[in-house]
Parts: structure tokens; C-alpha cells; sequence
């Protein structure tokens, strides 16, 4: 029988989930509050009732995490998510600047033979237009060595393969700078100044700073 969920306990859970893969601690109720625009005092409660349900894990002063049941919901969320925002981008061709927001909506439908039927529809794919992995049906994530851009050191070369930002602006920035996904940029130079980088793309210089270089994730060539 399917769980019984609501849209903003989908939310809590995906929530821990993201945060808890940052980090190898607890997720504080504080993190919470800041990732979902919420009071500390909302997020207590919702982690009461989170409990109750057996969902997650909680210890006063020590912070919260996903037990299985939680994290298999969590999985569930995030696997629709992506998928859709495939879809929008391989089927419907909307920029991937423009997806989270419709994803956000459409992860929540029931339907697991609608998703198991879009997902074979788009050919079973790994990642999402920002290189996230997709969680298959069991839960399973593909996941490859990948190190942050603002890691490299001048004269190294690699591939862009993830953008940790779903933010419009800084998506809607890589796209003008030709940073897309599977992009090859070499380091032509660091500024000692604030650490912005100088990137080759073909014959195209182009700079980023440490902070947008800090949301992108590359794999060696």
C-alpha cells in the first residue's frame, strides 16, 4: 500500500535529504528553516509529527535524520522531480533555467506507473539537465568521481558534468558564458585577487568567480 504523504511533508523529507548529503552530520532544524524559508519553530513541529510517523530520527540539540522509510519517500520526491525536468527539456524543449519551478509542482503526483512509464518513455536517463543523478525505481543512484571547478589548478583540464545551483540567474549566466553540461574548459589562469578563474573554452576566454566556480562540478579529462 503506497504511503500517505502531504506535499509539505514531501518537502521536509527531500529537504533532510539534500541537506543531510552536504554534510556528514545531523541536520539542524535551523539548516531546515533557512532551506525551506520557515520558522524554527514550524520546522520542530514538523519534525514531531515526522517522528511519530517513523520517518526520521531526532535528538534534541543533536539534530534530525532519515531512517529508511524517510529516505525511500525522499528518493521517491527526487526521482519524480528530475524526471520531469527532463521531460520539459528533452520533450517539451524549455530551457533548463526554467524547469525547477514546474518540477517542484509535478513531483508530487501520485501515479508510481506514471513515472515508472516516464521514465522508460525518456529512455531510463541517469542525470537531469543540471548533471543530478536520477534515482531509479529502487532508489539507486549512479555516481561518478567528480571534484568542484574552483578545485582545479591552472593548466588542468576537465568536463562540466553537474551545476549545484538550480538558481535561473546562475544557470541563465553558465548558458551565456558557453559553460553548458559536458562543456571541456581548461584553467587558463587564477587571479590572486578573489580566486576568479579564467577558463578556456575552444578559443574563448572566459572568467568566473570562486562563488560561481564553487557550484560547478567537473570530471577529469
Amino acid at each position: 500500500m503506497p504511503v500517505m504523504t502531504t506535499h509539505t511533508v514531501e518537502n521536509y523529507l527531500k529537504a533532510i535529504f539534500h541537506l543531510s548529503r552536504e554534510q556528514a552530520e545531523r541536520v539542524s532544524t535551523t539548516q531546515i528553516a533557512d532551506h525551506l524559508g520557515v520558522k524554527s519553530s514550524t520546522v520542530t513541529d514538523m519534525i514531531r509529527k515526522l517522528e511519530e510517523q517513523q520517518w526520521v530520527e531526532y535528538t534534541k540539540y543533536q539534530g534530525v535524520e532519515l531512517n529508511q522509510k524517510g529516505r525511500d519517500i525522499a528518493l521517491s520526491i527526487i526521482r519524480k522531480h528530475r524526471l520531469w525536468e527532463v521531460f520539459l527539456v528533452k520533450t517539451l524543449g524549455f530551457a533548463w533555467d526554467e524547469v525547477h519551478e514546474i518540477a517542484e509542482q509535478l513531483e508530487h503526483i501520485e501515479s508510481e506507473k506514471l513515472v515508472n512509464c516516464l521514465d522508460d518513455f525518456l529512455g531510463n536517463p541517469k542525470v537531469d539537465p543540471h548533471g543530478d543523478p536520477i534515482p531509479d525505481k529502487d532508489g539507486v543512484m549512479d555516481g561518478g568521481e567528480t571534484r568542484l571547478l574552483s578545485t582545479l589548478s591552472v593548466g588542468e583540464t576537465a568536463k562540466i558534468v553537474r551545476v549545484t545551483q538550480d538558481e535561473p540567474s546562475l544557470l541563465n549566466f553558465l548558458s551565456q558564458q558557453g559553460l553548458n553540461l559536458q562543456t571541456q574548459v581548461r584553467v587558463d589562469s587564477i587571479l590572486d585577487f578573489d580566486q576568479s578563474m579564467i577558463l578556456q573554452i575552444d578559443e574563448q576566454l572566459v572568467s568566473v568567480s570562486n562563488k560561481v566556480a564553487s557550484h560547478i562540478f567537473v570530471s577529469a579529462m
